[in-house]
């Protein structure tokens, strides 16, 4: 097997009041290119507190981005770069401030802000031509791995891909477990099953090395304790933990591969709009049989924390919507082969992929 080079963050700061420090840290970089940052923010930040905290200058962008329920698309990135392009030219750096969904916006428009044409032709691992501008990254929810993977996901026409390449890493990231603190229950639960669900993939394929597993062993460990231990819950403590699991996580997968359960979730999400850590944990709850021990700890942690998934969904798919679910998940093989070794296509079809959505 060859193995890659795997670029990661440049540069992280972590701690309790951290963000704070955005101002300062990318003072040096506004002198790069026509001297001004494009903030990406959650929508669900408008009009609240953190709103003031951002530490933009008159000459910065904001772009507010409502991100429920649909997850980023191509076209929304195009839209964005010719926007800005055609306002300002070329900015020092873009900020992205939200869930996975902005980091993964932040990213692809980094990329696209210096590569020609639709984000449609680069939905794939290493077809950036150029290195992007300088971005960061500020999670205020924790559980995708998006602030440190070297991968923004898009939903394109044809296909649900990211864009994928060293250049796609965040140079910096900010994790303050305060920006965390107001997840609803039920979101601080899916994120972070994505985290569980990142680890379990990783370490169960046929992808897993020392150096995936060391990360993915860590953050296992602090979900267990975030949502089985003594202290389990939404406390300050366990932002902390959830926070640096979630990084961990994304360095786990980076370095081997997910499975089953999200070569799934990008059938249901494309088809669907299934938000992502959502749909993770709607496939896994029925996947018993692949995951074992793992699949009853999930359960165990949906009992702890009153989580109701929805079930019987499949009654109302016909054939054709489960062959184009089928589809946009039979075409992620690197996944089925870490899942399933080099003979997966003995086991892995379209009918198989179907009977795995009919459970559902």
């Amino acid at each position: 097997m060859q193995h890659k080079n795997f670029k990661n963050i440049d540069k992280v700061t972590y701690g309790r009041g951290s963000f704070a420090q955005l101002g300062e840290t990318v003072e040096p970089i506004r002198k790069e290119n026509n001297k001004y940052f494009v903030y990406v923010v959650d929508n669900y930040f408008k009009g609240k507190e953190l709103v003031n905290r951002l530490q933009n200058k008159p000459e910065d962008l904001i772009y507010f981005i409502d991100v429920d329920p649909h997850e980023p698309t191509t076209e929304l990135i195009d839209s964005l770069r010719d926007e800005i392009l055609a306002k300002k030219g070329l900015p020092s750096g873009v900020i992205g401030i939200g869930g996975g969904s902005i980091m993964d916006i932040a990213k692809a428009l980094s990329l696209m802000l210096t590569n020609e044409g639709s984000s449609t032709l680069y939905q794939g691992l290493n077809l950036i031509k150029k290195a992007g501008i300088y971005h960061l990254g500020v999670p205020t929810i924790s559980g995708t791995g998006a602030e440190v993977s070297m991968t923004a996901v898009l939903t394109g026409p044809e296909k649900k891909l990211g864009l994928k390449c060293d250049w796609t890493v965040f140079n910096q990231v900010i994790l303050d477990p305060e920006l965390i603190a107001s997840v609803p229950t039920d979101w601080w639960f899916y994120t972070g099953m994505d985290t569980y669900i990142h680890c379990i993939e990783s370490e169960s394929g046929i992808r897993n090395n020392a150096f995936s597993l060391a990360y993915g062993e860590t953050a296992l460990k602090l979900c267990r304790e975030v949502y089985l231990g003594d202290k389990a819950g939404q406390t300050p403590e366990n932002d902390d933990k959830l926070m640096v699991a979630s990084l961990m996580g994304g360095l786990s997968l980076t370095y081997s591969e997910v499975g089953v359960c999200h070569s799934l979730s990008y059938g249901l999400s494309k088809i669907h709009g299934t938000r992502h850590c959502y749909a993770n944990c709607i496939i896994f709850q029925h996947l018993g049989d692949i995951y074992g021990a793992a699949h009853t700890e999930f359960m165990e942690m949906i009992k702890k924390h009153n989580i109701v998934l929805p079930q019987n969904l499949s009654k109302d798919w016909d054939d054709a919507t489960l062959t184009a679910m089928a589809q946009v998940s039979l075409n992620l093989p690197f996944m089925w082969h870490h899942a399933f070794g080099d003979d997966w296509q003995k086991t892995v079809n379209l009918e198989y992929i179907k009977n795995l959505f009919r459970r559902m």
